[in-house]
This record gives structure tokens, C-alpha cells and sequence, in this order.
């Protein structure tokens, strides 16, 4: 009796385990079909010996025996070399890759999987998408086709191909583990809604394709969350979508413009999200708006919270950078906001993208006023040449903050200038009077003031 049971138990256990082996994916076809499309990218630099011996003081001052040895003239130059990935995008030796694994070359070679190399030429490169578009020429090469964005869904099954470390033509599989990731770039930027995989991406796989189970690509393999150097389980890859529009721009006229609004804007958290008379956080808080821009062009105002634009839902303010960033130049689109509560829609005509330039910030004032330990702070005026040292047009300086009162609680710290409580603008002190003493009790209320130059919300309780 016991045997028969072990018996059915194994029979069990090995049918349960036959189960699972059969839903499993076979990625053996997606290599066979797709790796021929997929290259391995070497990039030389060239470093003059000029620029690496700058630091060398005046040959007059070298004994003559040494200053042969020394002369940059004398000294080769010396070469730089890196690697990564790419894949071909048409039949005519258009390819795509990382922006960072091209950018600053003196050299690109282009090898496919048949063992042919290429010279490529550099088209275009977008650097807010870590992009670049290459070219070589060769006809009838193999190519890959994009998958429809709007179906890349979370716990799919992913195959990356690559060269990572360079060892060429590698695959390795995953699932994604999220989508519309932001992570700004270090100049506060963030166009790239990216998606996070648990694929197994090391250094070298940087431009290479992420597939889909037909094949198709969803992502360019960009970036990696890493502490070793190597793969944790944690790797971002370009959406499809961003990449057919950058693809389409670099052809057309070898650059990419982005649509721009004009704001600075933050997240709406649980506080702020009552405070504003919303349901639950969401959207985009608009912190600033720019002198001149679209935004300042356009009936938005400061504390108005973004929750559509353009027809797109904004769940969280990072979803705000890549739509509007999306949207063609020149466009006049509706914007959804709530403004004190109460939904309103506007329009805007979103202009071209630029780089620009940030604000910078300072202390100190002139007339001064307490607000009667009500939100415990002290504040003073702010004459012109204060105003043009801390970026600010209006406001009120914070000089002291009273040890756990209201503004203490709100994180206000002595130096930043406040220049609106609740739904009112603070221009002046005398301003700031007139809104504390109409202050309600035992309320939850937005507070707007600019520290070292950024704008920021927080939440103020006002006493019972």
C-alpha cells in the first residue's frame, strides 16, 4: 500500500513538473530567426598625446636629455576602445544603438553574426533618449520590426541579445518586471518612460534589441542598477515607441525636437493630495512656471495640478516629462487640471525643446513680521537686489522657525522664501498677515516656497 502510494506521488510529482517544462517558452527560435540582425559595435578613440600631457610644465625649464622623451610630437598617439551593441533597423544598414556607446568615437565598426564588418556612419544621435542611428553600407541585410508598444505587459517573458563583456551573440531571458520606470539623467532629465526587465544584462549588451516571444523588439537594453558591475536582476530598456519616433526624426533631419511646456512641477503625495481637495494623489503639481514658456503663454497658474495632457492620463508628475516631451512642437493641446479642487480644461501650444539653464539662490531681507505663533515662523521682506540673488520675483524671507511649530513640522527652514499658503499668493509681509489671521483651524493646507532656487510644495497644519 505504501508503494503504490510513493508510486502515485512520484507520478504526480513528475506529471506536475512535465506540466511546467510544456508552458515554458523555447526561445531557440527567436535566436535562430533574429541574431542574424543583431551586431556587435567597436568604438575607437583617439587620444592626441597633446591633450594627455597638458599637465607638463615649460620645455625650457626640462633638461635638454629629457625633453625628447617628453615632446608630445615625439609620442604616438594612444587609443581608446569600447564595445556594445546594436541591431539593424532595414534592409538598407540602418541600425540603432546606445548614444553612450558611440558617442565621442573617432571610429565605429559594425560586425554582423555572418562575420563581416563595416565601417559605419553616424547619423544622428539623441542624447535625452540615449540613442543614436548608424549606417553601413551593405542591401538585402536582415532587419528587425518593432512591437506595438501598447502591448508590452508586465510578468512577460523577454529575450535580450548581445555581446555583453564581448562575447558576441549572446542571449539571455526574463520577464518585465515593470513598465514606465523614471529615471532622470543627471541633468534632471527624464523623456524615457523605461521599461525594467530581470534579464540578465551586463556591460557590452548597451543598444542591443529586447524581444518580445514573436520576436519582435519591445526595448533597447540601456541601463543596469549595479553595485558590482555586473547583473543583479535589475536592467532598463528604451521603449519601442520612443525608439521609432527617434529613429524617424534622425532620418528625416538628423536631430530630435521635443515639445515643451514650461513648467516645474513635483509629485502629489497623500498630504498634499488633501490639502489640494483631490480624492487621492496623482498628477503632476505645477511648482513653477517659466518666464515666456508655453506654460506662462497659456491660463495654467502655479499650484494647479496636471492629471491630463494632450489626452494622456498623468498618474504620477514623472509621466508629465516623456508626454509632453512626445508631443510635436507647435501642437495646441487640452489640459486637464484641478485647481482648487474643481477640474478644469485648458489649452496649451507646446513649443520646441532646448537646453536651459537653472536658477540660483541666497538669504536675507529688510521689513519684518511674525505671524502670532500661528504656523510658528518669522518672516521679513525681500527688497530688489535680494530678489534677484535668490531667483525669486515675490515672496517673503523665512528668519526663524520656532522647534516643532507648524512650519518646523512642514520641513521650512530659515532662508527659504514663501510665496504662497493655502490658495493665496504671498507677495509681501503685508500679504502674509492678511493670509495667516485668515487661516482656518485645524486644517491641512498647501504651502509654496523656493529653497536655493527650486520651488517646492509641502503640506502646513494650522493649530486647533
Amino acid at each position: 500500500m505504501r508503494l503504490s502510494i510513493a508510486f502515485i506521488t512520484l507520478v504526480t510529482v513528475l506529471s506536475s513538473v512535465t506540466v511546467h517544462a510544456q508552458n515554458l517558452p523555447n526561445f531557440k527560435d527567436i535566436v535562430e530567426a533574429q541574431a542574424p540582425a543583431v551586431v556587435k559595435i567597436d568604438t575607437t578613440t583617439r587620444n592626441t598625446q597633446a591633450n594627455q600631457y597638458n599637465f607638463l610644465p615649460d620645455q625650457q625649464n626640462i633638461p635638454e636629455i629629457f625633453r625628447h622623451f617628453l615632446d608630445p610630437r615625439s609620442m604616438p598617439d594612444r587609443q581608446s576602445q569600447s564595445m556594445g551593441s546594436g541591431f539593424l533597423v532595414s534592409e538598407d544598414g540602418y541600425l540603432l544603438t546606445n548614444n553612450h556607446v558611440v558617442s565621442g568615437a573617432d571610429e565605429i565598426i559594425v560586425r554582423l553574426q555572418d562575420r563581416r564588418e563595416f565601417e559605419a556612419e553616424l547619423i544622428g544621435t539623441d542624447e535625452r533618449s540615449d540613442l543614436a542611428l548608424l549606417k553601413i553600407e551593405a542591401k538585402k541585410l536582415p532587419y528587425l520590426k518593432f512591437a506595438d508598444p501598447e502591448d508590452v505587459q508586465v510578468g512577460e517573458w523577454v529575450l535580450a541579445i548581445g555581446a555583453p563583456f564581448g562575447l558576441d551573440f549572446s542571449a539571455s531571458a526574463g520577464i518585465v518586471s515593470a513598465i514606465g520606470r523614471s529615471i532622470p539623467t543627471e541633468n534632471n532629465e527624464n523623456y524615457v518612460p523605461f521599461i525594467q526587465t530581470d534579464v540578465a544584462i551586463n556591460p557590452g549588451n548597451s543598444g542591443g534589441p529586447l524581444f518580445n516571444l514573436d520576436g519582435e523588439v519591445i526595448g533597447i537594453n540601456s541601463q543596469i542598477y549595479t553595485r558590482s558591475g555586473g547583473s543583479i536582476g535589475l536592467s532598463f530598456a528604451i521603449p519601442a515607441n520612443v525608439a521609432i519616433d527617434v529613429v524617424k526624426q534622425l532620418k528625416d533631419k538628423g536631430r530630435v525636437d521635443r515639445g515643451w511646456l514650461g513648467v516645474m512641477i513635483q509629485e502629489v503625495d497623500k498630504d498634499l493630495a488633501q490639502s489640494f481637495g483631490l480624492r487621492k494623489p496623482g498628477g503632476a503639481l505645477v511648482a513653477r512656471i517659466e518666464s515666456g514658456s508655453p506654460a506662462d503663454k497659456s491660463d495654467l497658474e502655479v499650484g494647479d495640478i496636471i492629471v491630463e495632457f494632450n489626452g494622456q492620463r498623468i498618474a504620477q508628475s514623472s509621466d508629465l516629462p516623456h508626454v509632453v516631451g512626445s508631443t510635436e512642437p507647435g501642437s495646441k493641446v487640452p489640459v486637464e487640471v484641478m485647481r482648487e479642487g474643481k477640474e478644469k480644461t485648458l489649452s496649451v501650444t507646446v513649443a520646441t525643446l532646448e537646453s536651459r539653464g537653472g536658477a540660483i539662490a541666497a538669504s536675507n531681507g529688510g521689513k519684518s513680521a511674525t505671524d502670532g505663533g500661528r504656523l510658528g515662523m518669522a518672516v521679513e521682506s525681500l527688497d530688489k537686489d535680494v530678489k534677484e540673488e535668490l531667483g525669486v520675483d515675490a515672496g517673503v524671507l523665512v528668519v526663524s522657525i520656532s522647534p516643532d511649530g507648524p512650519a518646523d513640522d512642514a520641513g521650512l527652514q530659515a532662508g527659504d522664501v514663501i510665496t504662497q499658503i493655502g490658495f493665496n499668493a504671498v507677495n509681501s509681509v503685508a500679504d502674509y498677515d492678511k493670509v495667516v489671521q485668515q487661516l482656518p483651524k485645524d486644517s491641512l493646507l498647501p504651502i509654496r516656497f523656493v529653497r536655493q532656487g527650486q520651488p517646492i510644495f509641502r503640506t502646513i497644519a494650522t493649530p486647533k
